[in-house]
């Protein structure tokens, strides 16, 4: 575990993607294959679930270091993540372990699933105490659910195509549901993917899918510019428009079954290379009569059967939050899937003709088979119509318009080699909210205070003096007043993510100078900032004091032009709230 350790150093202190190339490819060059293949499954995104409670892992580290419970709290606050508290709170190790990344998640790690408390402690004690501070900080983070760092996929898959001198699009290709948790790393599987490309004409034996239940690489779409699209895109008659709906992308793929080949079983994808198929019943009947071998393109939508547009993403949520799909809960929130793409279909790859030659024979399969809803495309003649669709996006519940070049081939990730697709969303809802709370960031963030909770007023403060009296109020600890009517903030939303660098400094210092109460990791502040808050959408919710959720909400801009009594009510997020909108309730 030692070179990924050093690795994981080098990837999460750097931002240059350069940088962090270098490092994959170093490591890739050095590992051995099985090794090399948990690392990439780790650093793909794959999720590796809690291994011990945090409470456990708490007291364990206290005990092994010999401190106090309050100075390690006041350790894990100057430092602000748990896993580098306690690498560096614990003694010099009294040996050295140099047992590699494989045999640690397979021979070691894995099986603590199955062993009572005092094992896992007893094993983690053994283990800490042979391994330096870097590999501590690792093994804390594996153990505690919380691995996570600063590369992406994508970036990964290009240091694997370098490394073995293919194509990334064939590496992403090759990789394609390999994160499902449905079988472990291994060095037969990395080496499939690094496999020497098939001649010209000749089928990709590697490829999972080609005949089998995996999906292919998700075509991803870039922002559209704000420019003049006569000139950037040209006529819209050469565009496919369609709605940008607000659900789950997905992939429905049919498979061969030996035994049964005209017979087909959907296999359903997110694209986060998530199996769903189990969410969603009611689309294995739906897609029972297509053929076996088509792959589909689409969304998983929450559709009433007599409504003309989809149900709020909020009924999609609770349907993916419940472990066990009722009856009742299929009956009132029923899923379908809407089809975008044909990508492979008759035994043969669509996925290099023409939109055009896709989109024609996937009407003329919608019409054949059923059970799907087609995308429905945009008509206007000037972009100027298109436009003014689009400002109709969110009455119908949908984030505006996608628009894919009609002689474009269907791409791997968001590239514009082999076609075009633009997003063009609407600009988001904002209101404007005040920092309450505060906790810190994660990776090269984790000392410093990144992660913010806003507040909105209950109701308009008289002026700036009786808003004032209330962060007085707050600044001396004192209770939220019982009276409904009293002036106080409603916290509404969390976001970590819209300032730079430097504005995430600037803010810090504020939260650690006007630190009123600690709970935990998280730091209740003097209110003093406003920010502007971004998002998506807007919809009831039961979990929440505000009584609304937002959809992807993130920091715009830092209003210091704003005085405090001048940020929203509860009411103007009322007043964004939908017609008839859903009511978000906990699991």
């Amino acid at each position: 575990m030692k070179r990924f350790a050093q690795l994981y150093a080098e990837l999460d202190a750097s931002t240059a993607t350069t940088t962090k190339l270098a490092a994959l490819q170093r490591y890739l060059a050095d590992a051995p294959l099985a090794d090399a293949a948990w690392a990439v499954h780790l650093l793909c995104g794959a999720k590796p679930r809690q291994l011990m409670p945090t409470r456990e892992l708490r007291a364990l580290a206290m005990e092994q270091a010999g401190v106090s419970e309050w100075l390690f709290e006041e350790s894990y606050q100057a430092v602000g993540d748990l896993a580098e508290t306690t690498a560096l709170l614990l003694p010099p190790p009294q040996g050295d372990d140099d047992t590699g990344l494989a045999d640690w998640m397979q021979q070691r790690l894995l099986p603590l699933r199955g062993l009572s408390a005092e094992q896992r402690r007893a094993n983690l004690a053994a283990w800490w105490d042979t391994l330096d501070t870097q590999r501590r900080f690792l093994l804390t983070k594996l153990m505690s659910g919380g691995f996570r760092v600063g590369v992406s996929r994508m970036l990964v898959q290009r240091a694997l195509a370098a490394h073995a001198g293919l194509d990334a699009k064939l590496v992403a290709e090759r990789m394609m549901g390999t994160l499902d948790g449905q079988q472990q790393p291994s060095a037969q599987g990395l080496q499939a993917v690094l496999a020497p490309a098939a001649a010209a004409g000749e089928a990709d034996a590697s490829s999972a899918a080609q005949f089998g239940v995996q999906p292919y690489p998700f075509f991803l779409a870039h922002p559209l510019p704000e420019a003049d699209l006569s000139q950037t895109l040209g006529a819209p008659q050469d565009w496919l428009a369609e709605w940008k709906f607000d659900g789950i992308r997905a992939q429905a793929v049919l498979a061969v079954q030996p035994t049964q080949p005209t017979q087909p079983t959907l296999w359903l994808w997110s694209r986060g290379e998530e199996l769903i198929t189990d969410r969603f019943p009611e689309l294995q009947t739906a897609l029972s009569t297509w053929p076996a071998g088509t792959v589909l393109d689409g969304e998983v939508l929450v559709w009433h059967p007599q409504a003309d547009h989809p149900a709020p993403f909020a009924e999609l949520q609770r349907r993916i939050g419940r472990k066990t799909l009722t009856k009742r809960m299929l009956a009132e929130h029923p899923a379908v899937f809407l089809a975008y793409d044909l990508l492979r279909c008759d035994g043969q790859d669509w996925r290099a003709k023409p939109l055009l030659s896709r989109r024609e024979r996937l009407q003329t399969l919608v019409a054949q088979h059923g059970g799907v809803r087609l995308s429905p495309a945009l008509q206007a003649d000037t972009w100027e119509g298109l436009a003014e669709q689009r400002a109709l996006a969110r009455e119908r519940g949908v984030e505006g318009l996608m628009l894919k070049s009609l002689v474009g081939a269907y791409g791997a990730g968001r590239t514009r080699g082999e076609g075009l697709w633009w997003k063009w969303k609407l600009e988001p809802l904002t209101v404007d909210g005040v920092l309450i709370h505060a906790q810190a960031g994660h990776g090269r963030r984790a000392s410093v205070y990144t992660d913010y909770t806003f507040a909105v007023w209950n109701r308009p403060p008289k002026d700036a003096a009786e808003a004032q009296a209330c962060v007085q109020a707050i600044a001396a600890g004192e209770k939220p007043p019982s009276d409904p009517a009293a002036l106080q903030l409603v916290p509404f939303a969390k976001a970590y993510s819209g300032l730079t660098d430097a504005e995430f400094k600037a803010v810090d210092a504020v939260i650690r100078r006007d630190t009123v109460n600690k709970f935990g990791p998280v730091r209740a502040v003097r209110p003093s900032l406003v920010f502007e808050i971004g998002f998506e959408g807007i919809n009831r919710s039961g979990r929440h004091r505000s009584g609304v959720a937002l959809r992807f909400p993130r920091m715009l801009r830092i209003r210091h032009d704003k005085p405090l009594h001048q940020a929203n009510v509860l009411g103007d997020l009322q007043a964004l709230l939908p017609p008839g909108a859903a009511t978000m309730a906990g699991p």
